[in-house]
């Protein structure tokens, strides 16, 4: 029951479900998160804490960028179930279209600058 606690909780906050639905089929920099989300690197970061506690992305570190993606691989029940469920639910949501055409920009922008704003 612990875990699906964690994975509600996580996913019961409308910035940390844009974040999650942003990284399906990709990997995305904090500094990009923050370019999407219009929020302070630390608020992303404390929003990335709780989506890594509820085991639903994991993080890797290049240089001194941090990187998140999706936790595809030995999710939980309550963790795979939750991400089915976002993916099928928010298939047609248009903040979410919204937010995938300006990621498109986003990512073409070089991390460097970006991370430098």
């Amino acid at each position: 029951m612990e875990e699906f606690v964690d994975v509600a909780k996580a996913l019961s906050d409308p910035s940390r479900v844009r974040i999650f639905c942003a990284l399906r089929d990709r990997e995305l920099c904090v500094c990009q998160i923050v370019e999407l989300l219009g929020l302070a690197a630390s608020t992303v970061s404390k929003h990335m804490s709780i989506l890594r506690q509820a085991r639903l992305v994991e993080s890797r570190k290049e240089g001194r960028w941090v990187y998140y993606r999706r936790a595809e691989d030995r999710l939980s029940p309550a963790a795979a179930g939750a991400t089915a469920w976002c993916d099928a639910a928010l298939a047609q949501d248009v903040a979410l279209k919204d937010d995938d055409a300006r990621l498109k920009k986003i990512v073409c922008t070089p991390i460097k600058e970006l991370c430098r704003t």
